[in-house]
C-alpha cells in the first residue's frame, strides 16, 4: 500500500519554517504557477511595506525604555497588538532584530502562510507555522520551546487571525503563564490613515503621515496562576492596547496643535 501523500507540498522556505511539522487544512497545492506567483506578491508586498516605511515619518516611540530595558536583560518578551496594527508595529519589531532581539511570527501553515512567512524570513525574522484556531494546541507548544530553549521573543496579534477585532485571546497569557516572559503590549497611530474593508479594519497609512507607537510596560503572568485567573489579566491586556491605542492618537493630535 502506497504512503498516503500530504494535503500539498509546501515549499523549501515553509518546510524549513513550519516547526509543527503538520499538514495544511487547505486543499490547494503549491503548484509551479503558484509558487511564481507567491513570489511576485512577495516582491510587490515588500516594495509596498518599504514605500510606507521610508514616506511615513515614526514622530515619537512612547515608552521605548520598556522595549529597550528587556534588550538590555537579554529577555525575550511576547508582543501584543490588534492585527491592523501589523504595519509600523512589525516594522518597530524588525528594526530591533540588529539590535540583538530574536523576533519570530506566528504565521498561518496553510499554503496563503507562504507569503507572510516569506516575507519575514526575508527580513531576518523567525517563524513559526501554526494556527491559534486549527492547530492552536500545537503551535503553543512551539512557541514554548521558541521562547523557553532559543530566546525567540514571538510577535502576536492577539486578536487574529480572524476576530472578533480588538478582542484580546487568552493565548498570549497563557503562553506568558507557561514560559515566565512577560508580554509587551504596543500600539500605534497615524496622522492619515486609510483604514481597509476586512474584518480588521487593517490601517494603512497615507503617505507622509505621521506615526507615533504606544509600548506599554511588560506585563509577567506568575506560573502558579490558576486557570480562572486568566481571564481578568486577558481583559486587562485588552483594556491596556485600548489605552495605548488612545495614547497614540492623542499625542498625534498633540502635536498637531502645538
Amino acid at each position: 500500500m502506497s504512503e498516503k501523500q500530504p494535503i500539498y507540498a509546501p515549499s523549501l522556505k515553509a518546510e524549513r519554517a513550519r516547526t509543527t511539522g503538520l499538514e495544511s487544512s487547505s486543499k490547494r497545492r503549491m503548484s509551479r504557477g503558484r509558487r511564481v506567483w507567491y513570489s511576485i506578491v512577495v516582491a510587490l508586498a515588500k516594495l509596498i511595506a518599504r514605500f510606507m516605511w521610508l514616506t511615513c515619518r515614526i514622530e515619537k516611540v512612547i515608552g521605548q525604555e520598556h522595549l529597550d530595558e528587556l534588550l538590555a536583560a537579554g529577555r525575550p518578551a511576547i508582543v501584543c497588538y490588534w492585527h491592523q496594527m501589523h504595519l509600523f508595529c512589525a516594522k518597530l519589531m524588525l528594526a530591533q532584530i540588529p539590535r540583538g532581539m530574536n523576533v519570530g511570527f506566528l504565521i498561518s501553515p496553510s499554503v496563503s502562510g507562504e507569503v507572510p512567512t516569506a516575507i519575514a524570513k526575508s527580513w531576518g525574522a523567525n517563524v513559526l507555522r501554526g494556527s491559534p484556531t486549527r492547530t492552536g494546541g500545537q503551535a503553543l507548544r512551539d512557541m514554548y520551546q521558541a521562547v523557553r530553549k532559543e530566546g525567540i521573543s514571538p510577535v502576536i496579534t492577539v486578536d487574529g487571525p480572524k476576530g472578533p477585532a480588538n478582542e484580546f485571546k487568552v493565548g498570549a497569557v497563557l503562553l506568558a503563564r507557561l514560559t515566565k516572559a512577560p508580554m509587551l503590549p504596543m500600539a500605534y497611530a497615524a496622522s492619515k490613515a486609510k483604514y481597509w474593508d476586512s474584518w480588521d479594519s487593517f490601517i494603512l497609512p497615507r503617505p507622509f503621515s505621521r506615526i507615533v507607537i504606544a509600548i506599554g510596560a511588560p506585563v509577567s503572568v506568575p506560573p502558579d496562576t490558576l486557570l480562572e485567573e486568566l481571564e481578568p489579566i486577558r481583559l486587562s491586556m485588552e483594556q491596556q492596547l485600548k489605552a495605548l491605542t488612545d495614547l497614540a492618537q492623542s499625542s498625534l493630535q498633540g502635536s498637531s496643535g502645538a
